[in-house]
């Protein structure tokens, strides 16, 4: 199976979102199938590309690390069964205690990221103990010429308009502590996601994310 993301994948995606019930879906699961196994092998020449400079990562199987395609719908109002979308976690995920990486594929709507998202009350306040103690150094990552031309900021999802309780009003990364998640985001143009180099192209990015996953991982360990 080839490594390269076939512009299948994105057909069956778009088809999908144009039918998405479970008529359709059995009908057309061969499609399903390969685009899963392409999504699978694709993820496979990253993972072992990736490891190359976050050797944690060569511990993920790409069969595990892909999120299924059947939503959970028992609590939900939309009862729509199939996400449009593949998302991966590569060490990242929702409440996740660990920095890691996503990478999320969708017609129009692709992107990568890194961080911790939503972590557990007990892990923000450590997070953001060590920004305002370490904010040098924290600043010193964000602010670096690569990584801020391709993370102009933060992710703000959710952020908090005050500062938390046990922190000077006045510190100057007040607005850091504000925020609920740590998480870059990259948008990818389907183009990107189908060239031929888009395993080297992605690691290359996935690569800037590195220092500040390591930066959030230090009070974690």
């Amino acid at each position: 199976m080839s490594s390269v993301l076939s512009p299948e994948v994105f057909g069956f995606l778009k088809k999908l979102s144009q039918n998405n019930n479970r008529e359709w879906f059995s009908e057309h699961k061969n499609l399903y199938v390969e685009s899963q196994q392409n999504v699978i092998a694709f993820l496979e020449s990253l993972i072992t590309k990736m490891s190359g400079f976050d050797e944690e990562l060569a511990k993920i199987d790409a069969k595990k690390a892909l999120f299924r395609i059947y939503r959970d719908t028992r609590f939900s109002k939309d009862k729509i069964p199939y996400k449009t979308n593949f998302g991966a976690s590569l060490g990242m995920g929702k409440g996740s205690q660990k920095g890691g990486y996503y990478l999320h594929l969708e017609p129009g709507k692709s992107f990568i990221a890194g961080g911790i998202y939503m972590p557990e009350s007990s892990v923000l306040k450590e997070l953001i103990k060590e920004i305002s103690l370490y904010s040098e150094e924290f600043l010193a990552i964000i602010n670096n010429n690569d990584f801020k031309k391709h993370f102009p900021e933060m992710d703000q999802e959710d952020k908090l308009k005050k500062i938390p309780q046990g922190f000077e009003k006045d510190d100057p990364m007040a607005e850091y502590l504000k925020l609920k998640n740590f998480i870059v985001v990259y948008d990818l143009k389907d183009e990107e996601v189908l060239d031929k180099n888009a395993v080297k192209n992605l690691t290359n990015i996935f690569k800037l994310m590195k220092p500040l996953n390591d930066f959030l991982n230090a009070p974690l360990m």
